[in-house]
């Protein structure tokens, strides 16, 4: 009879590749296994001339496409794929805040009452 054999580790994703995704969106980077989420997918674009490094989080029903390529040719096409950034028109309005301090004077003591 055969022994049962032990399964092998599965190795986590780690590549640089092109990412498509639905509503045509196309980024690219290195592409690791999300931590958190779980199952999820984190692209990591690298910085680019006047652009910081971003990471998005990708839940794998988004995904369209994924293709594998160099790190020259991912940095490449990050360069012209950006995320736009959040839009000022994109947030609420932040409430005005009352100054409490309005008509409080440091050096009035009430120690003469």
């Amino acid at each position: 009879m055969a022994e049962p054999s032990t399964p092998l580790p599965a190795e986590s994703f780690d590549q640089w590749a092109i990412v498509e995704l639905f509503g045509h969106q196309r980024f690219a980077g290195r592409v690791t296994e999300a931590r958190f989420p779980a199952g999820h997918i984190q692209l990591d674009i690298p910085a680019t001339e006047g652009h910081s490094p971003v990471t998005q989080i990708i839940n794998p029903s988004a995904l369209y496409r994924m293709t594998p390529t160099t790190e020259s040719i991912a940095c490449a096409v990050a360069a012209q794929c950006r995320p736009a950034p959040v839009q000022r028109w994109e947030l609420e309005a932040t409430p005005s805040v009352p100054d409490y301090n309005d008509g409080y004077d440091e050096d009035d003591d009430d120690d003469d009452i």
